[in-house]
């Protein structure tokens, strides 16, 4: 008989209604956190992994050796690759594909890789308009590994942290 009194009590007094405006009045007049993205950005981890990228050598040769060892050990199957021997004898990709959609931004692909050839830059503003974009070609891939080249040897340098 108790609890029921005590439960339209609380119903009829509106307990639970202003303990609720009790938390809400708490944070109310506090300083707010939100963030303007465009105009304001936030810190970066340096452990961040974004788009990726494919490093080429100073001479200008790609890194790539076509080992497939990012593409077997890529847990999403995101990575496609496809090679020929050269002349010279080495071997080097004729087809390097990244699905974007499938891909889990894991960094396995970059951690197997033994010439440092496939990296993830801390690039996260991208989008795609168009059906197929969202496949990163080999030619997509170097053009953005040759515009950052020199954020990306920073990243890498010995003095990098977390790299």
């Amino acid at each position: 008989m108790f609890e029921k009194i005590q439960y339209y009590l609380k119903s009829f007094l509106f307990l639970e209604l202003l303990k609720g405006m009790y938390v809400t009045g708490r944070y109310f007049f506090r300083r707010k956190i939100t963030v303007q993205y465009p105009e304001e950005k936030t810190p970066i981890s340096p452990r961040f992994r974004g788009l990726h990228a494919l490093r080429r050598y100073a001479n200008g040769e790609e890194r790539c050796i076509a080992c497939k060892l990012c593409e077997a050990v890529c847990p999403a199957l995101a990575i496609t690759i496809e090679s020929e021997q050269r002349a010279d004898g080495t071997r080097r990709t004729t087809l390097y594909d990244i699905d974007l959609f499938k891909c889990i931004y894991c960094g396995f692909c970059e951690d197997a890789c033994p010439v440092d050839a496939i990296v993830e830059t801390n690039i996260f503003e991208y989008h795609f308009e168009n059906r197929g974009e969202n496949i990163m070609t080999k030619e997509k891939l170097l053009e953005i590994g040759d515009r950052y080249e020199a954020q990306l040897a920073a990243d890498r340098s010995v003095d990098a942290p977390y790299r």
